[in-house]
């Protein structure tokens, strides 16, 4: 990895996105032509964030034919963990609306080979499915007391959070084994419908 940066924001990242991609950049000592591919964090997480990333991404990719890794979330974010061989990690995310995003992946010979699929769960409900000698990481247990009331280990999320490293990483050894994704019809990985769409489903 020759850079990263990180930055924590409450309000929308759609303007100080591209200057923190071109801050990367000069960090790292590189230009867009020095550029082979890009990665994008491609969800569950936030359906504002992942629409603004996702729409920078397309339009640097079309502008320079560059090929495009879409990397999931809880994956990433289970790579943070650093597990042992045998490990489960659980990656969660707080989803609001009192539910968590999910996913379990074990540590193999191989690096991490993921367990279940993304899912939208009651906090309580993923409770139920934590065993000792689990690793959970990700932001959702300092919303929900439940999940700290769990057999599991809990990492912290202020050391063990996201990063843009992993994504790249992991998007690297996709575009290396020739896993580009479809540009065209490439779109956010959601889990669940969004308000507005629950809302419209209500009003029928």
């Amino acid at each position: 990895m020759l850079a990263e940066t990180a930055e924590t924001t409450a309000q929308s990242h759609v303007g100080s996105l591209p200057r923190q991609v071109q801050a990367t950049l000069a960090q790292a000592g590189l230009d867009w032509p020095g550029v082979d591919g890009l990665a994008i964090s491609i969800g569950p997480g936030s359906f504002t964030g992942l629409r603004i990333g996702l729409s920078l991404v397309k339009g640097i990719a079309y502008a320079g034919r560059l090929p495009v890794a879409a990397v999931p979330t809880l994956e990433a974010l289970a790579h943070v963990a650093d597990a042992a061989p045998g490990e489960v990690v659980w990656a969660v995310l707080d989803a609001r609306m009192r539910e968590v995003y999910a996913a379990s992946f074990e540590r193999g010979p191989d690096g991490l080979v993921r367990r279940t699929p993304d899912e939208a769960l009651a906090p309580a409900a993923l409770a139920a499915r934590l065993r000792a000698g689990d690793v959970v990481v990700g932001d959702a247990p300092a919303a929900y007391p439940v999940l700290c009331d769990s057999p599991a280990r809990i990492l912290p999320f202020a050391t063990h959070h996201p990063r843009g490293g992993v994504v790249a990483r992991l998007g690297g050894a996709a575009l290396a084994a020739g896993g580009a994704a479809d540009l065209g019809p490439l779109e956010p990985v959601y889990v669940r419908p969004s308000q507005a769409e629950m809302a419209r489903g209500h009003s029928r």
